[in-house]
């Protein structure tokens, strides 16, 4: 029998199977890939009144974020961009359609990447990484859907502002 403070391998399993879920799902939110989706180019570098980021910035951010807890996730090595400079792009556009889906893929491709992450038995959630304060797997992959799910929301009510939010 499993000590309190000790996790059995189903625990473990449902864990797991509830953060990829908060990374790829919806639950009680739109995800990523439905803010995004179908949102003309010529609204995406549009900041609305009093309103500090456009939906372009706020893609970028989610990405460079994504990709920073990915990589301190996985290399011992990584060293993640200056504080606030290299997560927040000054440009409020992408320069093109080809910079834009190039954002989302890495979105994409980076999210699966942490799922693979989640998805090995051998990654342990628990103990903290050796290269951190205190992080662990666990809180990395809670930190990052948090993360998302909030500027998501940013993402949706710029939309509304727009007009061009149907959901």
């Amino acid at each position: 029998m499993a000590q309190p403070n000790q996790v059995s391998a189903d625990q473990d399993v449902a864990v797991r199977q509830q953060l990829i879920s908060l990374l790829t799902g919806s639950n009680a939110h739109q995800s990523f890939d439905n803010a995004v989706n179908e949102l003309p180019g010529e609204l995406r570098g549009i900041k609305p009144d009093k309103l500090p980021y456009s939906i372009w910035q706020l893609v970028d951010h989610i990405r460079t974020v994504q990709w920073d807890i990915l990589e301190f996730s996985r290399n011992a090595d990584h060293q993640s961009p200056p504080w606030p400079t290299g997560y927040w792009t000054k440009a409020e556009a992408p320069e093109n359609e080809a910079v834009w889906q190039q954002a989302i893929d890495q979105v994409r491709e980076d999210r699966d990447a942490f799922v693979g992450l989640l998805n090995d038995p051998q990654s342990d959630l628990y103990t903290p990484f050796a290269h951190g304060d205190g992080q662990n797997l666990l809180r990395e992959a809670m930190l990052t859907a948090d993360h998302t799910a909030y500027h998501v929301g940013e993402i949706i009510m710029i939309r509304r502002l727009l007009d061009a939010w149907q959901k």
